[in-house]
């Protein structure tokens, strides 16, 4: 194969792997808003300890179970990237690797490996 090629798939390879670092931190986000919604539970019964009524039913009817996008909570955001986005992106990937690269992965990372490897030391195995 060609290393233009290799460049190429290495290239959309790395894409993906910034695509899976991104939906880490939307998973992240997910989770954070989640815990900070039920943590305003406590919020409320402590103004309501402390006679703050008032706060505390803004708390309860303005933010607790808000959607954090018009018409989302942050699961749904979750399900949308990885139905859409990510899908695709991960289907996209796997069809060039199959079609110019026997689906066959790290291509240039194997490459790597091979030249940087001290062969016949324990350690610096090929497999």
């Amino acid at each position: 194969m060609d290393d233009t090629t290799v460049a190429a798939l290495g290239k959309l390879s790395s894409a993906l792997e910034t695509t899976d670092r991104a939906r880490g931190h939307l998973y992240s986000f997910h989770q954070l808003t989640g815990k900070a919604d039920f943590e305003l539970d406590e919020a409320v019964a402590l103004f309501r300890e402390a006679g703050h009524d008032k706060i505390a039913d803004r708390i309860q009817q303005d933010l607790i179970g808000r959607n954090v996008t018009p018409g989302h909570w942050t699961f749904q955001l979750v399900e949308e990237y990885d139905d859409g986005y990510w899908s695709e992106f991960r289907t996209v990937e796997r069809a060039a690797r199959d079609e110019l690269a026997d689906g066959k992965r790290h291509l240039h990372e194997a490459a790597l490996k091979e030249r940087r490897r001290t062969h016949g030391k324990p350690g610096h195995e090929a497999e």
